[in-house]
């Protein structure tokens, strides 16, 4: 990339760059280029002092949302996203009712939008801005995961609105991604007109939501880029059955909004599971049942079940058993709360850090392709013994 009269190479040490990945360093750069300009352009300086205003990664992200405010020839825009992610910020670190704060925004966007007509501003309409965080009130007004607060172009909180009555009009237009079953009213929202939710989680993370996907997420203390599109593409190649990877992803997907821990083993071959089950764990092996609290008694439920025959809330639940849930390539389970056998190898000691789950991810991987849940919420694809990506 070209920036200030230098070319740069940026490239990942193991693949190619995403084409996400690619517009988010493009984004850099010209909210950079915005904040030099506005130093050295003596006219209009004073109007542009905002662009330093809060953090630098948040306008990094704002400008990847909605690039309006950061384009060169255009007139002066305000950073909407910018001063919502601002108000999520402060919402995030403070209280009410000894209960941590969770609430949303939705802002239109600059494109039509047939399902949804312009709406008027009402009179004494609040900018959707810092002010608005010094009323205690305001944190009562929408909670982001049903309700949330309608901004319009001009930074306006014009009304409060159902995300799934807003979302409505798209209820059978199929995303372009899996989302968790929390958030698809909020993907579906902005699947027209350019509209941007964002969304401060009873878990404490934001969500950004754009062109009917999440696209970033703040966690741990710093924006990650989703690039679910790219992500969820490799999972699926590897899988070569669209519906088990969708169904898996999604499944994975709830669990960590519920920050629940799971891992989900799809076999390459159905003879590796001699190698990573114990023989009491297989749902094939009928013998005697030795111990009245055995999950052995269990089995019959769910041997010779396919995971699209369970519903999603079944497998959900079966995945919360300590343990993996083994299948084969065609969905068909073969365990569930599997204790997988393994022996840790010397090179697996430099890369297991974070426990059984992950060692055990990282083996069976060698058999096949697995998603890994952690119970802080992140969702990692392994394969061929390593990472491929973490969501």
């Amino acid at each position: 990339m070209t920036w200030l009269g230098s070319a740069y190479r940026l490239e990942h040490p193991d693949r190619a760059l995403t084409d996400n990945e690619t517009r988010l360093l493009r984004t850099i750069g010209r909210v950079l280029s915005a904040r030099y300009h506005a130093l050295l352009e003596s006219a209009g300086a004073a109007e542009r002092l905002d662009l330093f205003r809060g953090l630098i990664e948040d306008r990094f992200v704002s400008a990847y949302l909605d690039p309006m405010p950061y384009l060169r020839g255009e007139g002066l825009a305000i950073d909407r996203v910018a001063d919502a992610i601002d108000v999520l910020r402060i919402s995030s670190s403070s209280t009410y009712e000894n209960r941590r704060i969770n609430t949303g925004v939705l802002l239109l966007g600059h494109m039509p939008d047939p399902s949804h007509l312009p709406r008027p501003a009402p009179d004494g309409a609040l900018p959707y801005s810092q002010p608005l965080t010094m009323t205690r009130t305001f944190y009562r007004l929408c909670d982001g995961m049903r309700t949330v607060a309608l901004v319009d172009s001009a930074g306006r909180m014009v009304e409060l609105v159902d995300i799934v009555e807003w979302a409505a009009p798209f209820a059978e237009v199929s995303l372009p991604v899996p989302c968790a079953a929390r958030f698809v009213a909020h993907c579906r929202a902005t699947l027209s007109g350019g509209h941007v939710c964002l969304v401060l989680t009873p878990n404490g993370e934001m969500k950004a939501f754009a062109d009917g996907a999440q696209v970033f997420t703040f966690r741990d203390g710093r924006w990650r880029l989703s690039d679910v599109s790219e992500k969820y593409r490799q999972w699926e190649e590897a899988l070569g059955q669209a519906a088990l990877a969708q169904r898996l992803f999604t499944t994975a997907l709830n669990l960590a909004e519920r920050r629940r821990g799971g891992l989900f083993v799809v076999l390459n071959d159905v003879s590796a599971g001699e190698h990573l089950l114990p023989l009491g764990d297989r749902l094939d092996a009928i013998h005697p049942i030795g111990d009245a609290r055995s999950k052995e008694r269990f089995h019959y439920l769910l041997r010779g079940k396919s995971a699209l025959d369970l519903a999603p809330s079944v497998l959900e639940s079966v995945a919360r058993i300590d343990g993996a849930i083994v299948l084969d390539r065609r969905s068909a389970l073969l365990a569930f709360g599997a204790i997988l056998r393994h022996h840790v190898e010397p090179e697996l000691d430099r890369l297991v850090a974070e426990g059984g789950r992950t060692t055990a991810a990282i083996v069976a991987s060698r058999y096949g392709h697995v998603l890994k849940v952690s119970e802080d919420g992140v969702v990692s694809f392994f394969a061929n013994g390593r990472a491929v990506w973490e969501l």
